[in-house]
């Protein structure tokens, strides 16, 4: 026991003291909130107001357009596309969609120009002038049959990638023509706005006991997100241990500590270190992830804009790091046993591709255990090892199977780990100690089953 716990501790520090386990572990936190929170951060960075002239002979589209892109009207639109959510805001909250509203959908000055004899070529040879003095940054020529089929509404900016202006501009203007045309119909504004208004539509959670809870739009992301993060975690780790392998195989450091400790302390020693480094790292990301979703929560409900955090319970993180577990030694059992076979790691990177694939399959199973968690396919795919330990935590999230399939699932993942760890270890024994060719796969049988 001494000398498996010894190279425990070697293997486990030996993987944490790098600088990339340091450098990835801790900054891949600071870039889940970098990559949430930067575009919001380059949007909100307000810039001057656009300063547009519109040429309209009576202004009617002029007026329209001017109250289509204030942010009053802005606000309007947002808490219509959101229904009860923000309803009911207090004043600071309304201040602030205000705020946000003239930040991410821009701020502009109308100015309105008559043609008053004028031709359109010397307008225009007016207004070009003045974007040239930096007196102006667009202008928007509205036709006289504005509410035909074929009018042609021609928009000159000195910005032409200015993308958020643009749509701002197009779309206040494709409502000052709606309304404009709804006018000359006789229908008002107010009945078209109760005839377009959204249905309050109220999503419900009913869970296995039969309470109703509401509903939120985090299920099949943070599903997703969890699977994804075992399938790169395990596949990380696996390659450490293959390369782990194959490099002490290439020294010949093997003999050395063969003489020291048995063929099956070191290979369990390697694989346990291995996977505490990975724990460590795992519980350091899925703890900075929740940190992450909680801060995000906070900030949209100072927006008046609530959100129910996801259920994620005590009891699923046990879940998902006993499932973390169990994928790991499953794929790190087999990533060791192709590190014994091989000479170098490029050599392993064939044998990889089939273990890889089959990590791939139980990512891709998320999508509709997300989508019917209690199908026959949800209860394959979350029982199968070397498959469950990345689809079970995505079902157990989306809605707990009962206690007995999850049970189900550790169990038969267990018996997998211990037919592949005493396969490999066989194997292990044999294939440290052969140098100069790659093994075959009939070579790898007979060391398991003669040694």
């Amino acid at each position: 026991m001494r000398k498996f716990l010894a190279v425990v501790k070697r293997e486990y520090f030996k993987v944490v003291w790098t600088k990339v386990f340091l450098i990835t572990t801790f900054l891949a936190p600071v870039g889940m909130l970098a990559v949430s929170l930067m575009p919001l951060l380059m949007f909100s960075i307000k810039g001057n107001a656009v300063r547009v002239a519109v040429v309209e002979e009576n202004g009617k589209i002029f007026q329209r357009l001017q109250e289509n892109l204030s942010p009053e009207k802005q606000v309007e639109k947002f808490k219509r596309s959101t229904a009860e959510s923000v309803k009911n805001l207090n004043a600071s909250q309304d201040e602030k969609l205000k705020q946000t509203a003239e930040q991410f959908g821009g701020s502009f000055q109308l100015e309105q120009i008559s043609p008053a004899g004028k031709t359109t070529e010397q307008i225009q040879n007016e207004l070009l002038q003045r974007i040239a003095d930096k007196d102006l940054d667009a202008y928007l020529i509205v036709p006289a049959d504005f509410d035909a089929k074929d009018a042609k509404f021609e928009f000159y900016s000195r910005n032409a990638s200015d993308f958020i202006s643009k749509t701002a501009i197009e779309e206040g203007l494709n409502d000052a023509i709606r309304l404009e045309r709804l006018a000359k119909a006789n229908i008002s504004e107010e009945k078209l706005k109760e005839i377009n208004q959204k249905v309050n539509f109220s999503v419900k959670s009913i869970d296995k006991s039969g309470s109703v809870k509401e509903g939120n739009d985090w299920g099949f992301g943070i599903a997703f997100g969890l699977a994804f993060m075992l399938y790169i975690t395990i596949t990380l780790y696996g390659s450490v241990v293959m390369g782990a392998v194959v490099e002490e195989k290439e020294t010949k450091i093997a003999e050395i500590l063969f003489s020291s400790a048995k063929p099956f302390e070191l290979m369990m020693g390697k694989l346990v270190g291995v996977c505490l480094s990975g724990l460590t790292q795992v519980a350091i990301w899925t703890f900075s992830a929740l940190a992450i979703l909680t801060y995000g929560a906070v900030m949209a409900g100072s927006l008046g804009i609530p959100k129910e955090f996801p259920s994620i319970t005590p009891l699923f993180i046990v879940y998902f790091f006993l499932f973390f577990l169990a994928g790991f030694f499953l794929y790190s059992t087999i990533y060791a046993l192709i590190g014994s076979m091989v000479t170098t790691t490029q050599e392993g990177g064939q044998f990889v591709i089939f273990t890889v694939i089959v990590l791939m399959a139980g990512l891709y199973s998320v999508v509709p255990i997300v989508r019917d968690p209690n199908s026959t396919f949800s209860l394959i795919a979350s029982l199968t090892p070397f498959v469950s330990p990345v689809s079970m935590p995505a079902r157990i999230f989306i809605e707990s199977p009962p206690l007995w399939q999850i049970l189900l699932s550790l169990g038969l993942n267990v018996l997998a780990i211990c037919g592949l760890v005493w396969a490999a270890a066989r194997a292990y024994r044999v294939g440290m100690l052969m140098y100069g060719k790659k093994a075959t796969i009939p070579e790898v049988w007979k060391w398991i089953r003669t040694s």
